[in-house]
């Protein structure tokens, strides 16, 4: 049996719940881990200054991968008055992970506020991770009068994420509605000319794909197709600020961002989370959904090679939520049972 070297972040509010719950999942599914636990996040910032050490990055360098909680407590700010101990920029940048994954699907069991069937909202959210607006992380200037934020587009940095997207959708059985391997690039080429330099990328990359069906969304049409026809969409591309907005309103049309996991992706390296925050109010209530973390470690391992692992981990999801034992309620918390129990249902499948 291969033993997977995994850095484990528990973060902070109710991520050490979340993280404990994957890990007795990824337990059950019989998969060997070597874990090793690096303090990271706002009460790590809050204690020493730093987000993560420069010995707990180099542990996440030299896993197989990483499986991390939510982080963020409110108050913990740094001198610029932005949040302290987000990891985001430190890890994404730190080990060029450029590639931020984020699945939306629509489960059985679930409160959610479009009335559809469990697997008509399928798809993936492919968000470009080291540049576009975000790469100003720290770096913006501002005084008492303006402020300016630049948002950065390469060659390079944008042929890889696209490309990451066309070949992410040939794995993929098509969008729900028609069964269409379909990339759509979300953009707003109308407006500003680094978007237009995104969408003329995209349709270079594209012509090298001509299995895979290309299409184009501005960004606010985008907004607004991905409520009312989320079964037309299979794989969507775009710029890092785009992605973090569109992948929240997704997450919303199918109970909530607790439903959802994601992967930071790069060639060699690769970390794993929830998309949602730390939600301090919630820890040690029992009420917080573990479903999403659950969904991040089933990532982590295919990831590693375990591909059976994971689905077994999806199907067990499936089923705990079709069976009626496990419910969602409109609230993104448990409906039936606690975290635990819902921990120990999913496990137990």
């Amino acid at each position: 049996m291969t033993v997977h070297r995994v850095a484990v972040i528990e973060g902070d509010g109710i991520g050490p719940e979340l993280v404990a719950a994957a890990l007795t999942v990824l337990d059950a599914a019989g998969v060997a881990l070597d874990v090793t636990p690096v303090a990271a996040g706002a009460a790590h910032y809050a204690a020493t200054g730093s987000a993560i050490s420069d010995a707990g990055l180099a542990h996440c360098r030299d896993a197989g991968a990483v499986l991390k909680g939510p982080v963020g407590l409110p108050g913990v700010v740094r001198p610029d008055g932005t949040e302290g101990g987000l990891l985001g920029g430190v890890l994404r940048g730190g080990l060029d992970l450029f590639a931020n994954v984020r699945p939306v699907k629509l489960w059985p069991g679930v409160a959610a506020p479009l009335a559809l069937e469990p697997g008509a909202i399928d798809y993936v959210i492919v968000r470009e991770n080291t540049e576009g607006l975000y790469a100003s992380r720290g770096l913006g200037v501002a005084n008492a009068w303006a402020a300016s934020d630049t948002l950065l587009m390469t060659r390079p940095g944008v042929e890889r994420i696209v490309r990451f997207a066309f070949e992410l959708a040939r794995t993929r059985d098509g969008a729900p509605a028609d069964g269409v391997r379909r990339v759509t690039c979300v953009d707003k080429a109308n407006v500003l000319k680094s978007f237009a330099f995104f969408r003329a990328i995209f349709d270079e990359v594209a012509a090298g794909h001509p299995d895979v069906a290309a299409e184009h969304l501005h960004t606010d049409a985008a907004a607004q197709a991905l409520v009312m026809d989320p079964a037309h969409f299979d794989v969507l591309v775009m710029e890092n600020f785009v992605g973090d907005l569109l992948s929240d309103l997704g997450g919303a049309t199918v109970g909530g961002v607790g439903m959802c996991g994601s992967g930071n992706l790069g060639t060699r390296r690769a970390y794993f989370e929830p998309i949602h925050g730390s939600s301090p109010q919630l820890a040690g209530t029992d009420r917080a959904n573990p479903i999403s973390q659950i969904l991040a470690a089933a990532m982590l391992l295919d990831r590693v090679g375990e591909p059976d692992a994971a689905g077994a981990i999806r199907r067990a999801v499936w089923e705990a939520l079709a069976s009626g034992a496990v419910r969602i309620g409109r609230d993104g918390c448990p409906d039936r049972g606690t975290a635990r129990a819902v921990r120990d249902i999913v496990a137990r499948l």
